[in-house]
């Protein structure tokens, strides 16, 4: 039988675009957003759902207040804790993407990822961090020391790789290589910049490495920073690079593709990439050039 499973996307605006709240209150609001998402992923029998990055509060970088600190917490935590339960109510594996807190003044872009009966299985931390004008993210996250976890869940073994990482292809490889047969790719961009790159880079992880790719991003503009339009655009995307299923530019809304994973064997029968690869041959990239 056919390896099919059900993935879901959430693509999501921030309710409170109000300077003066709390950033409690924000989080709390961006949460309960998300839940009438969650079930209806859940009662349209999504197998593995990705909410976006930093999921439960607006992408804050834009600034450099420590008062987003404030909304960090421990993974897992509160908020893995209380998506568990949907996980196991709808016997979904969940991508839970948070701003983490490893100890006083030590942060991380973090996902969690739950297995379809509630069990934490572990967690990405994201390895390469932008810095550069709207995006300050050095102030707000370390570098991410976990390395290219994979993860077996209930339905597949899945990677996850966090935002601005899908610009580089060694970790997208070391996923593969460690064994994921899905790569989700929770994600916070603006339009301008990247949107060419979108749809480009990902799906070229995925032919280069014989795997699916699924990848999220916010929509809205957020104030008070207002520093660009989050186009959506969520999709899934097969090993040959075709895509599955696409989100609007502009709308709060579930994304969800049924994917078949025994293509990814028919694929690298074909394009034998890792049977190919030269790493004997690859050692300069191991060094700070130039």
């Amino acid at each position: 039988m056919a390896r099919n499973v059900l993935g879901g996307l959430i693509q999501c605006s921030t309710p409170i675009g109000d300077e003066g709240a709390s950033v409690a209150a924000i989080r709390d609001a961006m949460f309960e957003k998300h839940l009438p998402f969650i079930d209806d992923a859940g009662k349209k029998g999504v197998q593995i759902l990705c909410l976006q990055e930093v999921f439960n509060t607006p992408y804050f970088c834009p600034s450099q207040d420590a008062k987003w600190c404030d909304v960090a917490e421990p993974v897992p935590g509160p908020t893995v804790e209380r998506l568990a339960a949907y996980a196991k109510k709808y016997k979904m594996v969940m991508i839970i993407p948070i701003y983490e807190r490893e100890m006083a003044g030590v942060y991380y872009n973090t996902a969690a990822v739950v297995d379809a009966d509630g069990t934490y299985l572990g967690k990405y931390r994201k390895t390469h961090i932008p810095h550069t004008n709207g995006f300050w993210e050095k102030f707000f996250f370390k570098p991410g020391n976990l390395g290219y976890p994979t993860f077996q869940t209930r339905y597949a073994r899945i990677g996850v790789y966090i935002c601005y990482d899908r610009h580089f292809p060694e970790g997208a490889r070391l996923l593969g290589l460690n064994g994921a047969e899905i790569v989700w790719n929770p994600s916070a961009t603006v339009a301008g910049l990247s949107q060419y790159l979108w749809k480009l880079e990902q799906p070229a992880h995925a032919v280069a490495n014989g795997y699916f790719i699924a990848a999220s991003n916010r929509v809205g503009t957020e104030a008070p920073w207002n520093i660009g339009k989050f186009y959506g655009t969520s999709y899934f995307c097969d090993p040959r690079g075709s895509f599955l299923a696409t989100g609007s530019e502009d709308k709060d809304e579930l994304v969800v593709a049924e994917m078949n994973l025994d293509m990814i064997e028919e694929v690298r029968r074909t394009w034998q990439f890792y049977r190919d690869r030269r790493p004997e041959t690859y050692g300069e990239l191991m060094k700070q050039l130039p």
